[in-house]
């Protein structure tokens, strides 16, 4: 417990869901191309069976981001809005299981609680999803962070970004990690730029950076320095199957994908998972070589399993892993 009060405490903030995840059978669906879009298509009007249902409670990136540094050892706190359901109450008695400190979650009681369907088939997935609206009202929390972990917020959360640009000001000493989500994209350059300006890490993928900067696809090193230009001190840029980088504005550094031990399951919360590594290690005062090391370690975990949360490594685990490595496995300079 000594170890763990010495380590930073990181608030995340973002919405939170339940997610059913119903695992469909080849002899169920099929996947239909029509033009430039694939459908995922079911015997219409029948009663097609299903293999399973996993319902995962508090997941989404930021719920999924406490969850994991919790899990790490780190300290951390959840800040997100549930309704006065039996939803919102399962989600917080788990997220207490999980170690996670739920002081600065908010619960509307006249709301009810986000909850989506993931149809799984294959290793991929489809969401069926629907996202309650809330207040969105900024409050101080309680403890004071030593990091602010921001990711998806729902569209109407505009007021709450402004909130916590001011507590950012009035806390210059607080970092920020930024894992923009959909809305915060939508919003665009201009009215999203105080938060780049703040950040001491943003994370996103290859696509998303070159959305972000306006800069062309083919050239990782340009789409890290267009963040920089931003005032983002580390740029984490993921590339799918090519593994992933990390630039803090003098060198870029890249590491490949650690190999699945068997097909992934499940994609859901591999981003997450990197993400959420990324930044205990940097927040815990580790190089971002030793960052990228073990980002790609829980990733690798995560979707071996159905959810974004049943695979996440406690610090020894990665740490065996880490180990285990092939030796192709390292950190190399672009």
């Amino acid at each position: 417990m000594e170890e763990q009060q010495n380590l930073p405490y990181i608030l995340a903030i973002g919405d939170i869901f339940t997610d059913a995840f119903i695992t469909l059978g080849s002899d169920t669906a099929k996947i239909i191309k029509e033009d430039d879009t694939e459908w995922l298509a079911v015997p219409f009007g029948r009663k097609p069976p299903y293999e399973r249902v996993d319902i995962v409670r508090s997941v989404g990136p930021s719920p999924n981001v406490a969850v994991s540094l919790a899990r790490l050892g780190y300290q951390s706190e959840l800040m997100a809005w549930v309704g006065g359901d039996d939803t919102g109450e399962e989600a917080l008695e788990y997220l207490k299981t999980q170690n996670v400190n739920t002081d600065s979650m908010i619960v509307e009681q006249d709301k009810a609680t986000s909850y989506w369907y993931v149809l799984v088939y294959n290793a991929d997935r489809t969401m069926l999803v629907k996202s309650e609206k809330y207040k969105y009202e900024w409050r101080d929390p309680i403890r004071k962070p030593e990091w602010i972990y921001l990711a998806y917020v729902g569209e109407d959360s505009w007021p709450l970004h402004e909130g916590l640009l001011d507590y950012l000001e009035r806390n210059s000493d607080v970092k920020l990690a930024l894992q923009p989500g959909t809305f915060q994209f939508n919003w665009g350059l201009e009215k999203m730029a105080p938060f780049y300006k703040r950040s001491s890490i943003a994370l996103m993928n290859r696509e998303e950076a070159m959305d972000v900067t306006g800069l062309p696809y083919d050239s990782v090193k340009d789409l890290a320095n267009g963040l920089h230009e931003l005032g983002v001190e580390t740029v984490v840029i993921t590339d799918g199957p090519n593994g992933s980088y990390a630039s803090d504005g003098g060198r870029l550094l890249t590491i490949p994908n650690y190999p699945d031990p068997s097909p992934p399951k499940e994609r859901t919360g591999a981003g997450d998972a990197f993400s959420s590594t990324f930044v205990g290690a940097i927040a815990g005062g580790e190089s971002i070589e030793t960052a990228l090391l073990w980002s790609p370690i829980n990733s690798m975990n995560v979707v071996q399993h159905t959810g974004a949360q049943k695979g996440l490594l406690t610090k020894a685990e990665l740490e065996r892993y880490l180990a285990d490595a092939p030796e192709d496995y390292k950190v190399s300079e672009v």
